[in-house]
């Protein structure tokens, strides 16, 4: 049974950043559909612009070819924002939205700012504890 996730932007933006980790694996893994991923106009207007805000040493161009191909291979949500905010941040109420509507979950490196996503039934990962998971899934 594939699992449903939907990647915080910290997470695609450490993958980015080095190939020798946690996050790039589970980037790399988009094309084995272990997993499905799940995104929305407002998660991958995020990705664009904190990737593009010159910390990586990629271009314009590649980091397009990069959130082309995720939002290729992921299932589109549109999201209505009924309830916030319930999150710390109110910042990241719109992550947790949309793995409530995907029935998915949250992987990222923050798994203390969705400490309330917890009530709604929302799992929160980090990449190793995903990719840990998708490796030894509970029977």
């Amino acid at each position: 049974m594939k699992s449903d996730i939907v990647l915080d932007t910290n997470v695609l933006l450490t993958a980015l950043r080095s190939s020798k980790g946690t996050s790039y694996r589970l980037l790399s893994m988009l094309t084995e559909d272990r997993f499905q991923l799940h995104i929305s106009a407002t998660l991958v207007a995020e990705y664009e612009a904190v990737l593009k805000r010159g910390l990586l040493a990629l271009t314009a161009d590649h980091i397009d070819d990069v959130v082309d191909f995720m939002c290729a291979r992921a299932t589109h949500h549109k999201i209505y924002y009924l309830w916030r905010p319930v999150l710390k941040d109110p910042g990241d109420d719109f992550v947790l939205e949309l793995a409530v509507k995907a029935n998915a979950r949250i992987v990222t490196w923050n798994v203390a700012d969705f400490k309330r996503a917890r009530p709604l039934g929302v799992v929160v990962q980090t990449p190793r504890e995903f990719l840990n998971f998708l490796e030894d899934p509970p029977t």
